[in-house]
């Protein structure tokens, strides 16, 4: 019995050590048969609680890749180690920034956060397509509140451990019959802790929030924002980002362009794009059907084709930070080519886990170098110039 229970404790032990070793080498493989497959046992919700669980407690590894010189960027006066950043959405309320920092991601986006705290939509509210490696969600702005989520991000400051970016993505409460107050009590509350904000106004879970990119209602709402930065931020202005969706008209391009082209109203750059309530390709799937915001693999050429107009309807020069799809180097280079300067993943990390992060910033590293790039800068817009 007792050479059993031996045999029993190392076997434990070596399962322990080698699982350890492949979680803390972001072993690709390893993640693709055990850990992804594990939670994605869970409903997409309770999944996204352990991830986020996980990272609370020291559970999501740190990567050990250092990033080549040839990836570093400098934007907004903020030094990025590389361009691939976690877009808003994961972590909403602030709670594992430093953990997906220190797995790799250039700059992290919390939120979006509301003025009050507010549970979101009913549940369900997340469906997987695995097929199309997409996901819908409707979570409707589930948030713990600017004060809440400004103490956690108070505290991460503080902490001299950390120097990583951290983007604060605003939103409306469902309730709030002041869209326009609601954004400018964030850019108030959150200006000692943001190196950039962004105003999302492009979720389609929020009823009416779509309605704030036309023109008029833009023009009210950054005249707004825009002044409130100034009055807080005095001489070190914090950029400014506006989020936008992908199902604009040809029309409301035109709009928002003409918008922020005029220096009155000028932002900082855009994040394009958010999720689309098109099903691109995913009809043949039955949770195509759900309402919601579709995000992955099928909104990858849309997203990338909507970064390029943007591109050349501001001449190239608002910076892009491109969202949508992007699960390699080869998907990062595109959005980077049609106009962006840097990128954010979301969809693909909850697919393929940390090992998706290296893996692009390897494959965008021999992309630039192939093309005898010595920086992401010489690359951006290159499609818009040929």
């Amino acid at each position: 019995m007792g050479s059993l229970r031996s045999f029993v404790y190392i076997s434990s032990g070596g399962f322990i050590l080698w699982a350890g070793t492949n979680i803390i080498t972001l072993n690709e493989n390893f993640y693709k048969r055990y850990v992804i497959p594990a939670f994605f046992s869970c409903d997409p919700e309770k999944a996204h609680n352990l991830l986020i669980f996980s990272g609370k407690y020291g559970l999501i590894p740190k990567s050990f890749y250092k990033d080549p010189p040839i990836l570093k960027t400098k934007l907004w006066d903020l030094n990025f180690p590389n361009p691939v950043g976690l877009a808003a959405g994961l972590d909403k309320q602030g709670e594992i920034t430093k953990a997906l920092r220190d797995v790799g991601f250039g700059f992290v986006e919390v939120g979006s956060i509301t003025p009050l705290p507010q549970p979101g939509n009913d549940k369900p509210r997340v469906f997987r397509l695995l097929d199309s490696q997409a996901i819908i969600n409707r979570y409707g702005f589930n948030s713990d509140g600017h004060n809440v989520v400004y103490e956690r991000l108070k505290k991460l400051k503080q902490n001299q451990n950390f120097d990583g970016i951290v983007g604060v993505n605003l939103g409306k409460n469902k309730e709030s019959e002041n869209a326009v107050s609601d954004y400018v009590k964030g850019i108030e509350k959150f200006a000692p802790v943001a190196d950039y904000f962004v105003i999302n106004i492009s979720s389609p879970n929020t009823p009416g929030l779509r309605n704030l990119q036309n023109k008029k209602d833009l023009i009210n709402l950054l005249s707004n924002v825009i002044e409130a930065r100034n009055q807080v931020c005095g001489d070190h202005k914090i950029p400014l980002l506006l989020k936008i969706a992908p199902d604009l008209t040809d029309q409301d391009k035109k709009d928002i362009a003409n918008v922020i082209n005029d220096k009155k109203f000028k932002v900082d750059g855009l994040i394009i794009s958010n999720t689309t309530v098109k099903r691109i390709g995913v009809y043949n799937n039955p949770n195509a059907l759900e309402p919601g915001g579709l995000s992955g693999k099928p909104l990858q050429e849309e997203s990338t084709k909507l970064i390029l107009e943007f591109y050349k309807l501001t001449n190239g020069k608002i910076p892009i930070i491109g969202v949508g799809g992007v699960f390699n180097g080869q998907d990062a280079y595109a959005k980077i080519r049609a106009g962006a300067s840097l990128i954010q993943i979301y969809t693909s990390f909850i697919y393929n886990g940390p090992s998706v992060i290296v893996n692009i910033k390897k494959e965008l590293e021999n992309l630039l170098r192939e093309d005898k790039y010595n920086s992401i800068s010489e690359a951006i817009g290159a499609d818009a110039r040929l």
